[in-house]
């Protein structure tokens, strides 16, 4: 009697284990990794070509330059975005409308705007800044409030952030810093 009592719970977990065996089934396929899925598929990133965009901003920042000495008031309406924010070498802020103020009214003069050291950094297909020194010869800004005319010749570190906007690339924001010299 003592061997019935130890095969029924022996028998018991035999028939445990194998219902429990027969029951599996195969796991279902992992739709959410399925590359042959299309609506799973991520959406194709937009090619971004940055020799195209680097080729093109730093043609708008000569273009600007260009324009700003020889008071181009229309060539520089295009570059600017109508939200840009510049910081002047001083520590002021400026917009597109007093950019093209001083622009129009010959405030800012100069025999000579050399770009160098320039880097285009293209962050996104619509995105992209550029970092340069600039060295302007003879250089003055007549201040319209004040009517004192200062020179401004000298070189500097600036950073230009643009945005492709309706398929037109603009400048957003603009700073300029001044490069001491070392005494």
């Amino acid at each position: 009697m003592r061997t019935n009592v130890l095969r029924f719970p022996l028998l018991l977990v035999c028939f445990v284990l194998v219902s429990n065996f027969l029951a599996c089934k195969p796991a279902a396929p992992d739709t959410n990794r399925d590359t042959t899925n299309v609506a799973n598929a991520n959406v194709a990133k937009e090619k971004i070509d940055p020799v195209a965009i680097e080729a093109e901003i730093t043609r708008l920042e000569k273009d600007w330059a260009f324009a700003e000495q020889h008071h181009d008031a229309d060539t520089i309406r295009k570059i600017l975005a109508d939200d840009l924010i510049m910081t002047y070498p001083d520590g002021n802020t400026g917009t597109k409308t007093s950019e093209l103020t001083d622009v129009e009214s010959g405030a800012f003069t100069a025999d000579g705007w050399e770009m160098s050291d320039t880097k285009v950094t293209v962050l996104t297909a619509d995105s992209a800044f550029i970092t340069g020194h600039s060295s302007l010869k003879n250089a003055k800004y007549r201040d319209a409030s004040t009517k004192r005319v200062m020179d401004v010749s000298g070189d500097y570190r600036f950073t230009d952030v643009y945005a492709r906007r309706n398929g037109q690339w603009q400048a957003v924001a603009s700073q300029t810093t001044p490069i001491q010299t070392k005494n």
